[in-house]
């Protein structure tokens, strides 16, 4: 096992470290059992809109579960040059639904699909494959604020899930409250109060136990593990293929989106290390959502990315172990190609997953804030650029009907936290002269906020 070393935090299991197969599997599960409702809830949501029946939206589910194991163990452990040899979990953002649900809903899915296979063949390459170029844009003062906003922005989609879900029957009820209460605590004091296995698994016994409780109070319905099948089998062109214009911009806006995202993911990662990831794994990680997205479009997957909330995972448990998340991706194939197991993971109420999930995303913001206070000097230049990133994307989170007025794409463009948070740091750090800026050799000192400005 690893030990606390320079910047790193105390890792019970390093990148390349194997624990034993057993806490390996359960561990593993551990990061399946976050990601996959989200993940899932996304087909659940563009098949409503497209007006699918009950066989074409179990095949979306399927299909999206197959390929987010496809592309994690592709991240673990990379086919040429496609992954970044990390710890990533993948999945389908929330960043595509509304796209998705609208253009299915007006265009169809195979619009959807068509505009998927282009938009991320092209965009994930390009940032890709100019990344060497890119890589002195983002550093850690960036990336840490992009991690930063990433964790929070999705804490209120930690809440909405506690609460029961939005536009649950049961949303705010005191039971769904007490789930969420009951699934947080016991993570937070397993982690905290104990050691060993005990601790590695909090996440897990946490989910368990609020799962248990959820079949006692007789919330759990099984029906949907008796209706699924046995097994599915993926088919090419299922939903067809076609092409127009407006959706493949917006897609390709989505997939720049998305891109980072991983960006400010990989760096939550390997923060753990107390390090910015290196060019290959930003290269490998960005080539991995493009193109496992691309091929996966073409049996009816939607956009794969990677889980911000499985970042958090990492943070909280101190496992950084690439060969975990392997093998959690070997388990969302299993459950994707076979129905019949991945409905029981389906049956786990919403607010059982609550109380996790606030605890995760609440990591990945601290995760960023650890990397911006271990690699970046708070001096005056710094704090300002800080302030004004995280002002502007929290701004456009917590109050989007302030961008109501713009033109729509103008509107949907900014209104993404972290592509605002993302730009200001971007345009900040590189146009004013400061040790981190890519632009300046000979940078000017700023001093610190301690000294004294002459203004003269």
């Amino acid at each position: 096992m690893s030990n606390e070393r320079g910047k790193e935090i105390n890792l019970e299991y390093g990148l390349d470290e194997k624990p034993p197969l057993p806490k390996s599997i359960l561990l593993a599960l551990q990061h399946v059992s976050v990601m996959i409702v989200p993940s899932t809830a996304v087909a659940f949501i563009v098949a409503g809109a497209a007006g699918l029946g009950a066989g074409d939206t179990t095949y979306l589910v399927q299909m999206v579960i197959l390929f987010a194991g496809i592309a994690t163990v592709v991240q673990a452990y990379t086919v040429g040059p496609v992954g970044a040899r990390l710890p990533i979990v993948m999945g389908t953002s929330f960043a595509f639904v509304g796209a998705m649900s609208s253009i299915g809903a007006s265009s169809g899915l195979d619009v959807v699909f068509g505009s998927i296979v282009v938009a991320a063949t092209v965009v994930p390459f390009l940032l890709g494959w100019q990344f060497n170029r890119l890589q002195s844009f983002f550093p850690p003062l960036v990336t840490g604020l992009i991690v930063v906003i990433i964790g929070l922005y999705l804490i209120p989609v930690g809440m909405e899930y506690a609460a029961g879900g939005v536009d649950s029957a049961g949303f705010g009820a005191p039971y769904n409250l007490a789930l969420a209460a009951l699934v947080l605590g016991i993570t937070v004091a397993f982690n905290l109060l104990l050691k060993g296995v005990w601790r590695m698994m909090s996440i897990l016994i946490g989910i368990s136990v609020g799962y248990v409780a959820a079949i006692a109070l007789g919330l759990v319905d099984f029906m949907p593990v008796a209706d699924a099948a046995w097994i599915t089998i993926p088919t090419p062109g299922e939903f067809g293929f076609s092409f127009e214009p407006i959706p493949l911009v917006t897609f390709a806006f989505l997939f720049f989106v998305s891109g980072m995202e991983t960006i400010g993911d990989m760096s939550g990662i390997t923060a753990a290390e107390g390090r910015n990831p290196t060019a290959d794994e930003f290269r490998g990680g960005i080539f991995a959502d493009g193109f496992i997205s691309a091929i996966g479009a073409v049996f009816g997957s939607f956009p794969q990315t990677s889980f911000s909330q499985n970042v958090g995972i990492i943070n909280f448990t101190g496992i950084m172990s690439r060969h975990i998340v392997g093998i959690g991706g070997v388990i969302l194939v299993v459950l994707g190609l076979v129905p019949k197991i991945g409905a029981i993971v389906t049956t786990i109420p919403t607010a059982v997953f609550g109380g996790a999930v606030l605890v995760m995303v609440g990591m990945v913001a601290a995760s960023g804030m650890r990397l911006l206070f271990l690699n970046v000097e708070m001096n005056r230049r710094n704090m300002v650029i800080v302030a004004t990133a995280l002002g502007l994307g929290l701004g456009v989170a917590t109050v989007p009907e302030a961008l109501a007025e713009l033109p729509a794409g103008v509107g949907t463009f900014f209104g993404e936290p972290v592509i605002m948070t993302g730009l200001a740091a971007l345009l900040l750090n590189t146009f004013v002269p400061g040790h981190s800026s890519p632009l300046f050799d000979a940078p000017e000192r700023v001093p610190p906020l301690s000294e004294p400005v002459d203004d003269d």
